[in-house]
C-alpha cells in the first residue's frame, strides 16, 4: 500500500492489513463506517429482482439510454441501490448529461468501488455497490464541477427514496 493509501485509512481511523484480509478500527467512528458486505446466491438474487434488474446488478448488463423515468426525477432525496438500499447518490449531485442515464458527479464517499472494465475494446472503469457488489455503471472524468466526474448510472440499478418534508 503507497503511504498516500495509508495515511487516507489511518486519518480515517482504520488500518487495512494485507490484502484487506483484516480491518483494526482505532476509534468508533472508523467503525460504524464499515460496510458490512451482503452475499447472495444468483438464486437467490434472481428471486428479489426482476429480470432487468438482475442482468444490469449481478450481470453488468447496461439499460437502454432514456428508458429510466429516474432520469426526470428533481425531488431532493436519496439515490439507493436496488439490490440492498445502500445510499450511493444524493440528489444534489445528480445533474442531466445528456447521455440517457442518470447521471451524478459525486457518489457517497465509500459507498462504491470501482474495477477496469476492458469489454468494449477500451478501458473504463465500472462501479458497484460496496455493500452488494451490484453493477451501478461507469465512471467518466467529464463531469461537471466540482469533481469533473461523471457517474453514469443505469436506472434499473437504483431507487429513489425521496427526503422527508
Amino acid at each position: 500500500m503507497d503511504r498516500r493509501k495509508f495515511v487516507k485509512f489511518a486519518a480515517a481511523g482504520a488500518i487495512s492489513l494485507a490484502f484487506g484480509r483484516a480491518l483494526v478500527f482505532e476509534n468508533a467512528h472508523a467503525a460504524e463506517h464499515f460496510i458490512k458486505k451482503i452475499v447472495k446466491s444468483n438464486e437467490e438474487w434472481k428471486k428479489m429482482l426482476n429480470d432487468e434488474q438482475y442482468d444490469v446488478l449481478r450481470c453488468e448488463g447496461t439499460e437502454r439510454p432514456f428508458s429510466s423515468p429516474l432520469n426526470s426525477e428533481k425531488r431532493a432525496g436519496t439515490f439507493v441501490c436496488a439490490g440492498c438500499g445502500l445510499e450511493l447518490f444524493t440528489s444534489k449531485t445528480k445533474y442531466d448529461s445528456g447521455t440517457g442515464w442518470p447521471s451524478f458527479y459525486q457518489a457517497i464517499e465509500g459507498h462504491v468501488e470501482t474495477k477496469v472494465d476492458n469489454k468494449l475494446g477500451m478501458q473504463r472503469t465500472e462501479y458497484h455497490c460496496t455493500r452488494c457488489g451490484g453493477h451501478q455503471g461507469h465512471v467518466f472524468e467529464d463531469g461537471p464541477k466540482p469533481t469533473g466526474l461523471r457517474y453514469c448510472n443505469n436506472g434499473v440499478a437504483l431507487k429513489f427514496v425521496p427526503e422527508k418534508e
